[in-house]
């Protein structure tokens, strides 16, 4: 995300310091204000809501007709028993009666018939009604997350704000698709089959109802001590995931030193755990349909023998019995089907939070109504008493001023933590300057739209970025619509044209998604010809020879040289060497400019620049003299 793109043009942004403040609270399983974000997310469903109402009503006429099946079927059963007890005893005119059996043969058909159709019909109306919900959230999120400030992300993991973006919408839309309609049925069969049952025998309904508790009590207990070990489940295998990709993005280090050994046995012992943890919980929650199945076999039992009893008694009828049987077998499904589902409801509303989280968070300042729209600029910049902190309590640029003008090449020197790329995120406005001002062409910057302001500037970073497309592809990402003419021109002028097209397929080799397929260099190269591609206004150097061998080096900064003529540059150097020829080099620490002059004006003072200097390239002298 944005603190880790490093090579860049125009509107994208500065790697920089990260500011203090916790990150975002991780997965949990119940949301803090279920109400309000129940609420919020009924507000989603709002528009769909006559689809829904549909849906509900197919489903519970779907569910309706399912259950009164059983009953009349049993009508069937109940005829044919009849006929073959008068033939056994041998009564005048004993026969059964099969065209009244095939009637009710094809009236359960129509029923279950119906019921399939209606069943489709609700989980297709469904299915459009869950992902049109959920592309609308995500496209709220993708919005809301363009809108917001570069400190978010500064100050949380990418993980986190993925797995909100994925993860926690991909929740909420199978709930919407799966559990809500489930969850109506279930509710439906429950008091449909209770009335169904009521209606057969009271006397049978009370004998189910005993093994109810014992469900309940078997399901409850067994899956309070297997979430325990779902929970160390996880935890294990979170931990083996973060030592697996650990250990793989590592490789070379784990080699060099010889600690193989060491990370498969920290591996072992991981898997060691979670195998242990992994056994338990699949063994306990695995106990619970066989205990399931054993206590409504139980019921059976007793439902087959009390019915059989009551059916000598002439109190019901055989074909009663076996729709009883059959309604005793679905009583508990439901139950513990929706006790799934209300907790995948909690998790779900859970999830609305996280991402309901992110829509909450406090966006850019909205630009001014009069903001100027500028497209080209002289390269005039003016820090005046400009103050920032990241931290209230921690001020980090305090009272700076710097007057630049056109065309000169301002290096920016000093410590890890200085403030150099802080000065760069505030000029492009990645972060608002707190007191004081920044002028371009004597314009507060404020002022200008930030996609113009943005567009005047080329940058440069140490660090590579790079899409996983072709090589063309990320060059071209310095400039709309470039040319093929364009882009060979700028890979040519940062020297990466010769290895291109030593590459099988030249400017058409696809870069991976680690872009691993080619060194490190390389990649330095390509995002130099993005910059040049793009031909800004102003242009900003981070370091950006620093993976590049001393003669490819020279070659770049040859061609830099050029690019910078007549253009305002920014150069953030650690390598001292690569600034000599700066007309003004800016040696900040703590916030502060302590120093300005050329090379050798700096050299001459003897100070903070001359110690950093020294460091660099007298240090072996130092230490032997």
């Amino acid at each position: 995300m944005a603190s880790e793109r490093n090579v860049q043009t125009h509107n994208l942004p500065v790697r920089g310091p990260r500011p203090g403040g916790p990150p975002l609270a991780g997965p949990v399983e119940k949301a803090k204000d279920f109400r309000g974000t129940l609420k919020r997310l009924l507000a989603y469903l709002r528009p769909y809501l006559p689809a829904i109402i549909i849906v509900l009503a197919l489903t519970i006429t779907a569910t309706v007709l399912t259950i009164m099946a059983p009953k009349i079927l049993g009508r069937a059963t109940t005829e044919i028993f009849r006929g073959i007890m008068a033939k056994m005893l041998r009564l005048p005119n004993a026969k059964i009666d099969f065209s009244y059996v095939a009637k009710i043969l094809i009236q359960v058909s129509v029923l279950y018939s119906v019921s399939g159709l209606l069943s489709y019909l609700q989980q297709f109306i469904m299915a459009g009604v869950s992902q049109k919900i959920v592309r609308k959230m995500r496209k709220d999120v993708s919005e809301k997350l363009s809108r917001l400030p570069l400190k978010f992300y500064d100050s949380r993991t990418h993980g986190e704000i993925l797995s909100r973006v994925t993860n926690d919408v991909d929740l909420i839309s199978n709930t919407l698709q799966q559990s809500l309609v489930q969850f109506v049925s279930g509710i439906v069969s429950i008091v449909g089959v209770t009335v169904m049952i009521l209606t057969i025998s009271p006397i049978l309904t009370g004998v189910t109802v005993l093994t109810l508790p014992l469900s309940i009590i078997v399901t409850v207990i067994i899956a309070k001590h297997s979430q325990r070990f779902f929970s160390k489940q996880q935890k294990e295998l979170g931990e083996l995931s973060g030592h697996a990709e650990e250990v793989y993005s590592g490789h070379v280090v784990v080699k060099a030193y010889n600690r193989e050994r060491d990370v498969i046995e920290r591996f072992e012992n991981i898997n060691e755990r979670l195998c242990d943890a992994s056994h338990k919980a699949q063994f306990l929650s695995g106990m619970i349909m066989p205990l399931m199945r054993f206590i409504g076999n139980l019921g059976y039992v007793i439902v087959s023998v009390v019915g059989g009893i009551l059916v000598t008694k002439r109190a019901i009828t055989i074909g009663d019995v076996q729709a009883f049987i059959q309604y005793s077998q679905q009583f508990t499904q439901p139950i513990v089907q929706i006790s799934n589902i209300a907790n995948l409801i909690q998790s779900t509303i859970a999830a609305a939070e996280r991402v309901f989280e992110i829509l909450d968070e406090e966006e850019e300042k909205p630009e001014k109504p009069n903001a100027l729209k500028i497209e080209k600029v002289k390269g005039d910049v003016k820090f005046e008493n400009v103050y920032f902190s990241y931290v209230p309590e921690k001020p980090l640029i305090e009272d700076l001023n710097v007057d630049v003008k056109s065309g000169q090449r301002i290096a920016i020197v000093g410590p890890t933590g200085a403030g150099k790329t802080t000065l760069v995120n505030l000029l492009m406005r990645f972060y608002e300057v707190q007191k004081g001002s920044i002028k371009i062409d004597g314009i507060d910057i404020r002022d200008i739209h930030k996609n113009n302001l943005r567009r005047c500037f080329g940058m440069v970073l140490q660090d590579t970025w790079l899409f996983n497309g072709t090589i063309r592809e990320n060059i071209a990402y310095g400039k709309e619509n470039a040319t093929e003419e364009e882009i060979v021109r700028a890979a040519k002028m940062a020297q990466a044209h010769h290895f291109i097209m030593a590459l099988p397929d030249g400017y058409d080799t696809v870069i991976n998604e680690e872009a691993t397929n080619i060194s490190y260099g390389e990649k330095q190269l390509i995002t130099i010809a993005r910059a040049f591609l793009a031909n800004p206004d102003i242009l900003i150097l981070d370091e950006a020879t620093s993976n590049v061998d001393t003669l490819t080096e020279t070659y770049i900064q040859k061609a830099m040289d050029d690019l910078m003529k007549g253009r305002t540059c920014f150069i953030i150097a650690h390598r001292l060497s690569t600034i000599k020829n700066a007309d003004l080099i800016l040696v900040m620490n703590e916030g502060k400019i302590i120093e300005k002059g050329t090379h050798k004006e700096l050299l001459a003072k003897g100070g903070f620049y001359a110690e950093l200097y020294r460091s660099q390239f007298l240090g072996a002298l130092v230490e032997v003299q």
